[in-house]
């Protein structure tokens, strides 16, 4: 199995996981669980009214991870002018961050993560050279000249 095909395997996992799913990978199974997850939504914004909540992302793929998983469940993502690119806030209720959103992107984004520094390390081995260790630690500044 590639690399790529674990972190989509791994990834559906987690989306079966937070959408209560026993079974995961068949489009049937994926769209029931993306069905649960909208109605767990629907649900709780007739019990605990939407918020507007603000996120700062780390860099351009957690944030476009965390855009994705706001649009998949019909949340509008947006920023305000000025707002750095970094910045993504959604009107949500508080219970769907707390208990489906945030932990679900978290997982998601860990997966991603590691997938894209496994893959990184790899072109690095391969392209650049093969020692792709961090630099090493010294005491003291070496001296210049």
């Amino acid at each position: 199995m590639t690399i790529e095909a674990r972190l989509r395997e791994k990834l559906r996992k987690i989306e079966a996981l937070f959408a209560g799913a026993g079974t995961s990978g068949e489009r049937l199974a994926a769209e029931a669980a993306l069905g649960r997850i909208r109605s767990r939504l629907a649900e709780l914004e007739q019990r605990d009214p939407a918020i507007e909540a603000q996120f700062s992302m780390p860099d351009q793929w957690s944030r476009r991870l965390f855009v994705a998983l706001c649009r998949r469940y019909g949340l509008k993502p947006y920023r305000y002018r000025r707002q750095r690119l970094t910045t993504v806030v959604v009107r949500v209720p508080r219970g769907f961050i707390d208990q489906v959103l945030w932990p679900e992107f978290s997982e998601l984004n860990q997966a991603l993560r590691a997938y894209l520094e496994e893959v990184t390390l790899r072109v690095i081995r391969e392209e650049v050279h093969t020692d792709a260790s961090e630099a090493a630690e010294v005491a003291q500044p070496l001296p210049s000249g």
